[in-house]
């Protein structure tokens, strides 16, 4: 049954994505606040470090093709770059400890690289014409901001869900 269950909460944080990004943006006195939820690939990432690089690219793959058609026009942007997250997370945890706050960093690290390679990729198209001044105080800072937030309430669950799986499928293959 729990093997089920993370494809199941992948699928769940796709469709929570943009449910929370109603909230966005936010009048924060004279400032507008973008809040852009990365429920997905965070849980993604987590995947990568402690069960599986493989499987955390696989399904990378599958649904950042799934956002690409979605939510935006561009097919191959989000399904090239959500299985590269998963895959530089789960390389570069080989050099640094598993711990959950090591592990909500390098997250968060590589959602922050993640947004600026989107920035830099929809100027580059001119979709998008706000300086980096902007976009780095408007809506990379509070992004991060937020995903630290949801990762402080569910990364522990996150981890919890992650290591069962394993210990599953460790007692699967004895």
């Amino acid at each position: 049954m729990i093997r089920f269950l993370i494809p199941f909460v992948a699928v769940v944080l796709f469709l929570l994505e943009p449910e929370f990004a109603l909230f966005s943006p936010i009048q924060w006195g004279d400032d507008i606040l973008y809040l852009v939820p990365r429920f997905l690939i965070l849980y993604l990432i987590f995947i990568s470090i402690y069960y599986s690089r493989k499987r955390a690219c696989l399904y990378g793959l599958f649904f950042g093709l799934l956002y690409d058609v979605f939510y935006i026009d561009i097919i191959g942007l989000y399904s090239f770059l959500y299985p590269l997250v998963c895959f530089v997370a789960g390389s570069a945890i080989k050099f640094i400890h598993q711990h959950l706050s090591v592990t909500t960093i390098l997250s968060l690290f590589l959602v922050a690289i993640m947004e600026l390679v989107l920035y830099y990729f929809f100027s580059f198209i001119n979709l998008t014409t706000i300086p980096l001044t902007s976009f780095l105080s408007n809506r990379l800072l509070p992004t991060i901001i937020a995903n630290l937030l949801f990762l402080s309430m569910l990364g522990w669950a996150f981890k919890y869900l992650i290591n069962a799986r394993v210990i599953q499928h460790a007692r699967d293959a004895s």
